[in-house]
Formats: structure tokens, sequence, C-alpha cells
């Protein structure tokens, strides 16, 4: 008998290929597929999908929950639009290895407007520890990526300048024990002190060693370099060329502030697939971006660690230049709206403008970012303007894109995307507008985030595979999340399994915390 039977469904089973009308059956953590008639099939519970579409558990390739589901292991934002497995430690910005609790704590800080700041439930310091914080103690599964700056500041400090052969080779060895202990490769994020200092030829070496691991190169762009358009996009190409390592670009679009044209960044991917260069990329359905406020500051302030940087947003000199250097990556300060206040006398700010707030203070804009960094211990977050909605579709539709949230799960008024991606895809891109078919969309959401990350026995419905499973209906689902109003979960998102257990049931959270760490080598 089987613990569970979903009947009577359109079953998608993320390959790409069209969807037939079957049962799904789950017996333990294991799924099995069934074509046609399964009146001849018992189970201990019966889901009647009543046509509406069964698929595999969406994967989401690039998360911000490695802190922040640890303090709130339900995952209700996340676990409700249907995700079972996310990638943590991406932009260069994870959380293990680390051989100075210290480093660990002041890197904690400096990232606490991307990642949180929250209760923790324990401490780690390698990647097998940090690894055994999630089994059978979180809702969805976690694949996790070495980020670079961990390693750097572990090997070369908080200083911005070159890393000599010790310290590559001992960067190169904790990379090398990480992957071995179950990381899936090295992510970079080229906008994020210090993991930003590492040259070109130093991310090579580190990219060539997790592509003897069978890893894979998870880069957000270094966007300050060069014509800060297609430059960043070939610096991505050469380390994975020169690596012989499969390259993801992540969160990969045409921002607001570009002048060029979509098409010649896409034609920059193409190109390097049709030389046999693997690349693929994730990106996300909403014209919205954010990230921590620090981004903002420029990376030399940085030179020195979290310390050095609140003495440069302390000093006058410090200001003055910041003055002269700083400007809004939206285009206005009147766009970048803040979030993620912990002191009761700046909560009047959530969801303000930063000129908004710099005129409530009666202060300049830089002062009114200085300021409120020192007052809230780094952690504030923003929301803006950031991709291009006349050619994001481009980007969303194109082959080699899969899908990642890149939520930030922070504040009072975090991102609508952190509450609603996958649902809004499959409501404007597939029901509305047309651009993807179902099958295209659903393998875009599941399979495609699998092999990317090699990830075996999840992505699909297969016989034998682990049971992760959502059931939606494709006539009314959506989000109603909005930047005004983001908290709202979606509609639509009726059943979500993960490792067989229920934990959307008719779309109310059920508790159940089924989710386990997934190994490179062992997923």
């Amino acid at each position: 008998m089987l613990d569970l039977l979903i009947k009577n469904g359109l079953v998608v089973d993320g390959s790409g290929n069209p969807g037939f009308y079957g049962s799904v059956g789950v017996d333990g953590d294991t799924l099995h597929v069934f074509r046609g008639d399964s009146s001849g099939l018992e189970a201990a519970r019966v889901f009647d999908a009543g046509s509406k579409v069964v698929c595999p558990g969406f994967i989401d390739v690039h998360a911000h929950s490695g802190l922040m589901i640890l303090a709130e292991p339900e995952h209700h934002p996340k676990v409700r639009q249907g995700i079972t497995t996310e990638l943590v430690g991406v932009d260069g910005n994870s959380y293990a290895p680390f051989t100075s609790h210290d480093d660990f704590l002041a890197f904690f800080e400096l990232n606490s407007g991307l990642d949180g700041a929250p209760e923790l439930p324990g401490t780690w310091s390698t990647v097998a520890e940090y690894l055994r914080m999630f089994d059978g103690k979180v809702a969805v599964n976690i694949a996790y990526i070495i980020g670079n700056s961990p390693l750097r500041i572990s090997a070369v400090g908080w200083d911005e300048r070159p890393a000599n052969e010790a310290e590559r080779a001992n960067m190169r060895a904790m990379l090398r024990e990480g992957m071995e202990e179950g990381a899936f490769g090295l992510s970079t994020g080229l906008d994020y002190p210090p993991g930003s200092y590492s040259d070109t030829a130093e991310l090579v070496e580190l990219a060539s060693e997790a592509a003897r691991l069978g890893g894979i190169y998870h880069t957000h762009l270094r966007n300050t370099l060069g014509d800060q358009f297609l430059d960043p996009v070939k610096e991505a190409l050469e380390i994975g060329q020169r690596a012989e390592i499969p390259c993801h670009l992540t969160h990969f679009y045409q921002k607001l502030t570009h002048s060029g044209s979509a098409r010649r960044l896409l034609e920059l991917v193409d190109s390097a697939v049709a030389q046999s260069q693997d690349v693929t990329m994730d990106c996300f359905p909403y014209s919205y971006s954010s990230t921590r406020l620090l981004i903002l500051i420029s990376a030399w302030a940085f030179d020195g660690g979290p310390e050095k940087l609140k003495a440069v947003l302390r000093s006058d000199d410090g200001r003055e230049r910041l003055r002269r250097e700083m400007r809004p990556r939206s285009g206005s300060y009147n766009d970048l709206m803040l979030t993620y206040f912990k002191q009761p006398h700046n909560r009047q700010y959530e969801g303000k403008s930063i000129a908004e707030i710099a005129n409530m203070m009666q202060k300049g804009e830089v002062d009114a970012i200085c300021d409120l960094l020192l007052d809230e211990d780094l952690q504030v977050s923003y929301v803006s303007p950031g991709p291009n909605p006349t050619t994001l579709p481009d980007f969303m539709t194109h082959s080699r894109t899969m899908v990642g949230t890149d939520a930030v799960l922070l504040g009072e008024y975090p991102n609508p995307r952190t509450y609603g991606t996958f649902p809004t895809l499959l409501a404007e891109y597939v029901r509305e507008a047309g651009k993807l078919t179902l099958e295209e969309a659903v393998r875009k959401m599941t399979s495609m985030g699998a092999h990317r990350l090699d990830i075996r026995d999840r992505g699909m419905l297969r016989d034998g595979m682990k049971a992760d499973i959502v059931v939606f209906d494709p006539n009314t689902v959506r989000s109603p999340a909005t930047q005004n109003e983001p908290k709202q979960f979606p509609v639509g998102i009726e059943y979500v399994l993960v490792n067989g257990a229920v934990v959307v049931d008719q779309g109310q959270h059920t508790g159940a915390l089924p989710g386990r760490a997934l190994r490179h080598g062992q997923a």
C-alpha cells in the first residue's frame, strides 16, 4: 500500500515533454508515476487532483535563506510558492568554512542587510557542520555552494590586495575540503567586498579547483568592470572557459541603467554556447531589485573589514569622499525603498525611500545612509527598480535560463519576488501572455536546476526519484504580492510535498520540517 496517492492530475514531469493524465504515488520519500486509470491502487491517503497540475517541486537556484531558514524553519514565503529545494551560499557570501569565529561574526554583521541577522540555533565552522544544521530541521531541501568571501577572509584577511601563492593554495584547499563535505561548487559576488577584491586570475584558480570535483561556477558579475555592460559578462565567461567549469550567470538581465541592447548580452551567452562552453543563467519575473544597503558604499571603504568600514562611515573625510562618489544604482534616491530596521526609532522609515528618509532626518542622502547603517549595525536592506521590464522576457524565456528568486527575507517591505516568483512565472508568462508553454515553464523551475547542480534524484517525476511534488491549479495560480504589500502568499498552490511529507496541504502550512541538506555527490 502507498502512503499517499495523488490521482486524476495532469502530470507535467519536468522533462519539457507534454503532460499526461495519471497519478503519482508516494512510498516513504520515493515517488512512482502511473499513467491512466488508478482505480486499482491503494493508499493510506488519497488526494484527488481534479485535473490540476502535478509536477516536481520547484528548485530555486539563487536563495538568500542560509541563515533565516535556521531561525524560521517553516519557511512560509518559499515553500508556499512550491519551492522544495534551494541553493544557498550565493553571491560569494556564504557562512562556511570559517577558521575564526570572530571572522564569522564580523561577516555575519557585514552581510546582515542581505542574509539577515537572526538568532541562530547553534554554531559551526566547517561545511559539514553547517549542512548538519538543516537535516530534518527545515521545511525545504538545502543545496550549498561555497562563496569566495569566506575563503578570502580566512586565507587573506579583510584587506584589498592580491592573494599570494600560499594564500591561494590555502583557499583552494578550503574549497576542496568543503566540496568533499558536500558543497556544489564556487560562488562569487563581485560587487561585494571582500570577495570582490579577488582578481580574475585568483578566481580562475579557485574555479579550476571546483571543476576538478565536478562543481559549478555561480557568479554575480563584477558590474563595475570596464564598460559596466558587456565586460562583466566577458570576465565571467573567461573564468568559466579557462577553468573548464560550467559557468552560471546568476540574476542575469538587462538593467534599467544599461544603455546598450539586451540582445548584445544574450549574444555573448549564445556565442559561448555555440563554441561548446557550458553556460546557464537564472532570472526572476519582476522588475525590482533588492540587496543590502551597503552595496552603495565604495569598495575602498571596506578595506580592513567591518570596523574599518564603520570608521569611514563616522569620519568627516570618509563621508566627504562618499558624497563625491556614491550614486543610487537605480538612478534616483527617490526609487530606493529601505526596509529591515531593528531600532524602534528607525521603524518609521520602513518602506520609505532614501530621499524621503533624508528629508525626515533633515540631512543629505549620504549622511542619512551612513547614520542609518551605523545605528542599525549595517543591516539595512533596500528594494528598487532593477531589471528593464521591456527586455526581461527575453531573458526569462531564453533556453539557457532557469529560475532563481534572489529573495531577501528581511523587513516589512521585502521585494515581492520573495513571495511570488514561481507563481508569477506560471500566471504571467504561461497563462496570460503565452510566452512559455506550461511544460517549458515547469522544466525551467525543476529539472533545469537539478541538472545544473547535478542533483540526480530530484527535479523530475520518475519512478524511484525523491517525492518532492507540487500540485497547483493552472487556471488560478498567481501571486498577489506587490511592492507596497509584498507579504502575501500565492493563490493556487494547493499541495507541496518535500521528501514525501506534506508541507502545504490545501494551501496551508502543516508545520512539517522534512527538509535536508543535499550533499554534492550524494544527492
